[in-house]
């Protein structure tokens, strides 16, 4: 975190945005304010004790704060206790850029590269719908996130998790020829576009909550009913049509992960594994990054509460290289 120091009794002060804001009650009853804190440099867990209903300035998942407090260790792991917070201002001339957690590609570059492999698809239903959905989608992907709270939760997030995948999908098809490339890319290019129907922005740029087709549908769901939709439309082959919505519909693998249908297609079964493992390897990395060589890291829920060891046998990174 990028905190200044203000002495040496561990105080410090900054700002952030947070990630998340729950009230819990402490052993003797008091009300208190359970923090995640972040900037463009990582998140660091806080509590505020001293919260009082009613009194205190109440905060919400997306707010950005100037935040003073003494940083402690926690089983391990930096936790900030919190003294006081308050909302800045105009005069705080707060470079955002330096709090809110962004990609660090111009999400313009990776539409445009994302949409320039689309349009070289030698199959020209596959080219046809994919360009057609990224055409119609472009203002939101540019800036939305790929998550709530997890993997690429991020402004342009959603572009750089999905050219992510296609690094590794094109790395794949070197290895399979008998992966069809184009259906595999077309899929994972379309995956998860309805995760800018799913997931409400804040005014902050990041999610603040889920929207109500979120709630009610989903967006493997939501993405299979945008591509019929957009599909039908330009004229896109019932077969193509049909493959694609269900790579949609089983990319999360597993019903209790949210799949209408597991894989049932090669491709498929590709785009499941994939989008599984950017999303672990980032968790990872992202966990790693606040920790010592020779350390473990706090269980990771997402990971099966699992803690993972910093080996350190190379410099970590929560991001792909993509370029």
């Amino acid at each position: 975190m990028n905190f200044r120091s203000l002495n040496t009794t561990g105080t410090v002060e900054g700002y952030v945005v947070v990630t998340k804001c729950e009230k819990k009650t402490s052993k003797k009853g008091d009300l208190f304010l359970d923090l995640v804190l972040a900037d463009v440099s990582g998140e660091i867990v806080a509590k505020y004790w001293d919260f009082r209903q009613g009194e205190s300035a109440e905060l919400a998942v997306n707010d950005i704060i100037k935040v003073r407090g003494v940083l402690q260790q926690y089983n391990n792991q930096p936790q900030l206790k919190v003294d006081r917070y308050r909302f800045i201002t105009e005069k705080d001339e707060v470079d955002l850029s330096q709090i809110i957690p962004s990609s660090e590609y111009d999400p313009n570059r990776l539409f445009d590269e994302l949409y320039s492999i689309a349009s070289s698809f030698a199959d020209g239903d596959l080219r046809l719908l994919t360009v057609s959905v990224y055409d119609e989608y472009k203002d939101r992907l540019i800036e939305w996130p790929a998550a709530f709270r997890l993997h690429h939760a991020m402004r342009g997030g959603l572009l750089y998790h999905t050219l992510s995948m296609v690094r590794m999908a094109q790395a794949i098809m070197r290895e399979y020829p008998s992966v069809d490339g184009d259906l595999l890319i077309a899929g994972t290019m379309l995956h998860d576009i309805a995760k800018t129907e799913e997931l409400h922005l804040g005014k902050s740029g990041l999610v603040d909550k889920y929207t109500p087709e979120g709630n009610l549908l989903g967006h493997l769901v939501l993405g299979c009913m945008d591509v019929e939709l957009i599909g039908t439309r330009v004229g896109v082959g019932r077969e193509t049509l049909l493959l694609i919505e269900h790579m949609l519909i089983s990319h999360h693998g597993e019903p209790e992960f949210g799949a209408a249908k597991r894989p049932l297609i090669l491709e498929a079964e590709i785009l499941n594994a994939i989008d599984n493992l950017d999303a672990r390897v980032y968790e990872i990395e992202k966990a790693l990054l606040d920790v010592a060589p020779g350390e473990m890291t706090a269980k990771q829920w997402a990971l099966e509460d699992r803690q993972f060891y910093n080996h350190a046998r190379k410099s970590i990174s929560a991001t792909a290289k993509l370029f």
